[in-house]
Order: structure tokens, then sequence, then C-alpha cells
């Protein structure tokens, strides 16, 4: 099942294709830019921006069927803020502190901040995914139906697109959620406490990977970064593995200190977490730690199994000692690269 619920936000909801309310909006709450861009300098979410004209066909069924998708609108509605942009229209709007006019009086011509999104290719629909500072888009054209929307959604709301391209993190998705013939390899998992104890005798780098029930980039990374045929093997030999969930209950004596389950910001949150993270918690968090249990880094959001795999090896094979890491990842780009050898 697909959670769709965002940090602080707890909803775990099932899309389905049947009894959906086909009205000509949907059931996503549209905004103009002027309203979107007021209320995201109150409270910051992403913009998505529906791109249309009043004569497309297929804008129309994408109203009618993923916007009017009530879980999914639900989804959008909470997280993000939704405009619905006529590409034809003749008014004024201001966007990211600039003016954009009407080309022509004419009617089927674009309006210049259609042309900014689009360029050359103005095809409808187009949907615009902007982080909430302007600082990354994600253009998509066509007719998204959820199952390709979906994985776009939690891309942009938990912030993916910090660490990932989007068509990397999509195949990933795509596995974690849709596809059921993927070959994994397992990886170990531990408690804390075992691995406290497995220190002791046989003593290792150790892997924490922090979420939540309701993280989604969380379940990918489970579902395909430790088990990717090309690392698993490789934390098995070098890492233990945790998987710690922020909400659970369970009081733990972690390094000889107790912690709990507590109200962080109104959220109930164990503190073991924050202080693994060095108090730098983002969901899903990736937090290294050496023999000792010390944390060495902690890798904020997705990573994925081609990100992660130079950083595995960077803290296992202790180069971290004495190489900064981009003395490493230059070395190591230099060593992986594939070579072509003629036959003799």
């Amino acid at each position: 099942m697909l959670n769709y619920g965002k940090i602080l936000i707890l909803c775990s909801l099932l899309l389905t294709n049947t009894g959906f309310c086909q009205t000509e909006n949907g059931l996503v709450n549209w905004l103009t830019f002027k309203e979107a861009q007021v209320k995201n300098k109150i409270q910051q979410k992403p913009f998505l921006i529906d791109i249309y004209t009043d004569w497309c066909g297929w804008c129309k069924h994408m109203m009618k069927t993923t916007y009017s998708n009530p879980s999914l609108a639900n989804y959008i509605n909470t997280n993000f803020y939704a405009v619905k942009f006529d590409a034809e229209t003749k008014d004024t709007i201001e966007y990211n502190g600039k003016i954009y006019k009407p080309i022509s009086k004419d009617p089927k011509t674009p309006h210049e901040l259609a042309i900014k999104f689009l360029g050359q290719s103005l095809s409808y629909p187009s949907t615009l995914f902007v982080t909430n500072n302007y600082e990354y888009n994600l253009l998509t054209q066509g007719y998204l139906e959820d199952k390709k929307i979906e994985p776009i959604l939690v891309f942009m709301t938990e912030n993916t697109w910090r660490t990932t391209i989007f068509d990397e993190f999509n195949k990933h998705f795509t596995n974690t959620f849709y596809e059921i013939n993927f070959k994994k390899i397992p990886v170990k998992i531990y408690t804390v406490n075992e691995v406290e104890k497995l220190q002791k005798t046989k003593p290792k780098k150790v892997l924490i990977n922090i979420t939540a029930s309701f993280c989604n980039t969380g379940k990918v990374m489970a579902n395909t970064t430790f088990v990717d045929t090309s690392i698993a093997n490789y934390i098995n030999k070098n890492y233990y593995v945790v998987n710690f969930d922020v909400e659970q209950k369970d009081t733990l004596v972690f390094n000889n200190q107790k912690y709990y389950n507590t109200l962080i910001n109104n959220f109930p949150m164990h503190n073991l977490a924050l202080k693994l993270c060095n108090n730098k918690l983002a969901l899903p968090s990736l937090c290294i730690l050496n023999e000792d249990l010390t944390t060495l880094d902690v890798l904020n959001f997705y990573q994925s199994p081609q990100q992660i795999k130079p950083i595995l090896q960077y803290f296992a094979s202790n180069s971290y000692k004495t190489k900064t890491w981009a003395e490493f990842i230059k070395n190591y780009s230099i060593d992986t690269k594939p070579t072509n050898k003629k036959n003799k």
C-alpha cells in the first residue's frame, strides 16, 4: 500500500479507480497564482501547476479522472498549492516577482508565462511542479494517470529532488510499489541493542535507517537501495543495518543512556533518532556509525543505490580517516570507469 502522508501529517490511503466524483475541476482545491503565492509566504509548500487550455480534451479528462481521485486530491490539497493555469488566458500574472502578460488578444495565443514554462513545446496538458522557494522545478507533459503522478508527488513532497534525479527515483519507486518480480538480496536487520552486543565481539560500521510508516521514500530505500544486487552483499559484509521507526514507543538504552518517545514540536518522536542524527533529522535519514557507535555522518532524504555505493565504501574502508570526500570520490570515479580492451 502506498502511504499518502507528509512528515507530521499521518495518513495512509489506498488509491482506487472506482467511485470518483467526476466534476469539471475535480476534487483539488485550485488556486490562482496570487492566492498560492500569498499562502506560501505564510506556510511553505511546493506548487503544482496544471497548464491547460479550454479546447484540450485530455486536460478535461485528467480533471475527471486523476484530479477526481479522492485520495490523490486529498494528498495534493494537503501537501501542495495547486494552481490551474489557462495557457491562453488574457490576464496579467505575477509569478516569482515578475510580471507576465498575454502576447496577443487573438484566441489560442499562448501567454508569456506559458512560454516561460513550456518553451517551444506547447503541449497540453502539462504539469509543472515547483519547490516552495522556486529553486527546482519538474515539468511533465501529457496526461498523467494515478501511477504516473504518484511518484512525482512523493518526489517533491519528501524532498527527494535534493539527492536524486527523478528518472532514477521513479524506477525504484515503481519497483517498490508496483512491480512484483524485482529481484532482491536480503540485508540482515538488527535492533539497536543487538548491534551493541555484536560490537564487543565482531565490530563493524553501522547503518541506521531512520524512517516512519508514513514516509514513502523510506519504503523505497528499504525495498530497493538496501536490497540492490550491486551493494547488498557489500552491506552484509561490512555493516550492521538497523531500521529505526521514529514513531516507536519502546524505551531504549543506548550507550548507557536511556531514550524514549516524546513530543517534539507536537509530534511523537523517539529522541534516540535525534541523538543519532546529531539533531539534524529529516525523513528518511541514514546514519553511519563507527565501531564505537559514534555517528560519522548523516545522509538526509532519499539515497539511491547509485549514490550510496561509494559512500558505503568511503566509510567501510576507513578512507574517511585519511582523505576528504572530494579526494575519495575523484579517485573512485577513475577506478570505476569502464575500460575498453580489445581481444588479442
